[in-house]
């Protein structure tokens, strides 16, 4: 189990709740050493995965979109995923109808948006795929409120998400 430190919690949830669950992905991604493969997944559950998911999500999306986050190579993690389920159960409904409707665009398109591409053919995919538009600026629009729920449920269920020790 992954352990944190009830003081640097505690340090961080004064500063706000963006800091609060930056604690808990910052300890999952030391314990897998910086990144998601299939020899490290079993080192979280599900609930450190949904975070872990969630920052992926809105740190691609914050910078560059879904496409962006399908091009970064987060689309299986995050849409193959139970992520939207977990966000829901979690309270957070509304990130939940986002990553369900850009699922359907994934699921649809999801070999021409994984493959590789130049930076020219990158570009292009923000105008072949603005069904994407409409998602992001719901995103943009619920986020903060949306990562306040997330950081309350983490907060109300801390030992689901690590141990804590003193």
């Amino acid at each position: 189990m992954i352990q944190i430190h009830e003081n640097k919690l505690i340090e961080a949830a004064e500063k706000g709740m963006d800091e609060f669950l930056k604690v808990f992905i910052d300890a999952y991604l030391e314990a897998l050493d910086g990144e998601i493969t299939a020899e490290n997944m079993d080192r979280l559950n599900g609930y450190q995965h949904t975070l872990l998911a969630l920052r992926f999500f809105t740190k691609e999306v914050n910078e560059g979109g879904f496409v962006q986050l399908i091009q970064n190579g987060y689309g299986g993690y995050i849409f193959d995923n139970p992520v939207a389920k977990a966000l829901k159960q979690m309270g957070a409904k509304g990130f939940s109808k986002i990553l369900y409707k850009a699922k359907e665009i994934y699921d649809t398109h999801r070999t021409e948006l994984e493959r590789e591409t130049t930076e020219e053919e990158f570009m292009a995919m923000y105008t072949d795929f603005e069904q994407f538009d409409e998602l992001e600026e719901k995103f943009f629009y619920i986020e903060e409120e949306e990562i306040s729920i997330i950081a309350q449920y983490v907060d109300e269920n801390l030992e689901d998400f690590a141990e804590i020790v003193k």
